[in-house]
């Protein structure tokens, strides 16, 4: 079924963009959008091709492969055929000396290719403006994102309770856990901001397995399924009783995802002591979720959080050893991994309509990776969580 994002959409994202740029880039003459998720932002539609903004005139979509789709799927006003950059460089005349792209995520050997036909000297980063924009959703997005959490707290606390079994292995688990989140709506993907961060699902673990090292960057680990797949699960590790189960996966509706982690405790509990730590967790987040409110400062928040938190208790708190990653939370849209953080150096006020994913977590010697993670909306009141309201840690 094809769903259009609705022309008012995006009609008003481009606007926020060309507004946002010109405050933050005000000598701005032309952006160009190559990434297909920035495409499916600003056009409704992903396909090989660029979005031309110039200050001064309509953003063109200049489509290689496939036109045709990019037509059908897409209500952008002004979507043109392209063999090669060299049609698109004939019909728009002068280019300027500087070009805004996203420098985070394009390759050089492509800008290379685009130059010979629209000989620019500088390249400036669009990023800060798209990201920008990004993070603030607009009622069309929240309520992807709304359906989105509903599928997670459907299945990771009501439904994959009921699949555990003595020696299943934790890519079976993912397999299941895979399976059920597509049969409810997923998209069957999830995506990351990060350079170069392929993830099918996320990181499905058994006790130790979720505190392994690993170049995510993410509080919890993942032996995975080999040094190449790094993430998903592993084939030989098996599940038995006393463990752990961690399970911190995506889940997107239309492109548009909530994160949220959810551990277990298979056969017996845990320790009293273990379990004291992640209530804990399930506090700060409850704590940080309360400051989520328009006008508030991510590094503020952070810092209100952190300092409360006792010396013995930072120790593996968001990490584990040296692995130990310093933000409290994360906005998520279109990546799971998106503006903005919760962590020092953010010092831009959070605006209605961010959504932030809140995951305090710390990794036990011989247990594993335990805490919470959830997906929140800001509102005045305070984060409204749309993914479920189980603490965690459910026995099965």
């Amino acid at each position: 079924m094809n769903r259009k994002v609705p022309l008012s959409e995006l009609q008003a994202r481009m606007k926020l963009f060309r507004d946002k740029m010109d405050i933050m880039n005000p000598d701005w003459e032309l952006a160009v959008i190559f990434s297909k998720v920035n495409q499916y932002y600003f056009a409704g539609t992903m396909q090989d091709g660029m979005i031309l903004i110039p200050r001064d005139g309509e953003a063109e979509f200049w489509v290689r492969r496939s036109y045709e789709r990019a037509v059908d799927e897409s209500l952008f006003p002004n979507i043109k055929p392209m063999n090669s950059y060299r049609d698109a460089a004939s019909c728009f005349g002068s280019v300027p000396d500087a070009i805004y792209v996203e420098t985070e995520i394009v390759p050089v050997a492509l800008l290379n290719r685009f130059r010979k036909h629209f000989p620019f000297e500088t390249i400036k980063p669009a990023d800060g403006a798209i990201n920008s924009v990004r993070a603030v959703k607009s009622r069309y997005e929240l309520e992807l994102m709304e359906k989105s959490g509903r599928i997670h707290q459907k299945v990771l606390e009501e439904q994959l309770p009921n699949v555990f079994r003595e020696g299943m292995t934790e890519a079976e688990l993912a397999l299941e856990v895979y399976s059920a989140l597509v049969k409810e709506g997923h998209d069957a993907n999830v995506r990351f901001g990060m350079f170069d961060t392929p993830m099918i699902l996320g990181h499905i673990c058994f006790g130790e397995s979720s505190v392994y090292p690993t170049f995510f960057d993410g509080p919890g680990g993942n032996f995975g399924m080999s040094p190449a797949v790094p993430s998903f699960g592993s084939r030989e590790h098996k599940l038995k009783t006393g463990d752990l189960i961690f399970i911190d996966a995506g889940c997107a509706v239309d492109g548009y995802h909530t994160d949220k982690t959810m551990t277990y405790m298979f056969g017996r509990p845990l320790p009293e002591e273990v379990i004291a730590v992640h209530r804990q967790c399930v506090e700060i987040q409850n704590e940080a979720a309360s400051m989520l409110k328009p006008g508030a400062i991510p590094a503020e928040i952070y810092k209100t959080i952190l300092n409360r938190l006792s010396p013995d208790f930072l120790v593996n708190f968001m990490g584990f050893g040296s692995r130990r990653v310093k933000f409290l939370g994360h906005g998520i849209g279109l990546a799971i991994d998106e503006y903005p953080v919760i962590a020092e150096g953010f010092t831009e006020p959070l605006h209605e309509g961010m959504v932030i994913a809140l995951e305090p977590k710390k990794g036990i010697e011989g247990i594993g990776m335990v805490g919470i993670e959830n997906t929140f909306i800001v509102t005045p009141e305070g984060g409204k969580c749309i993914t479920g309201c189980s603490p965690g840690l459910i026995p099965v």
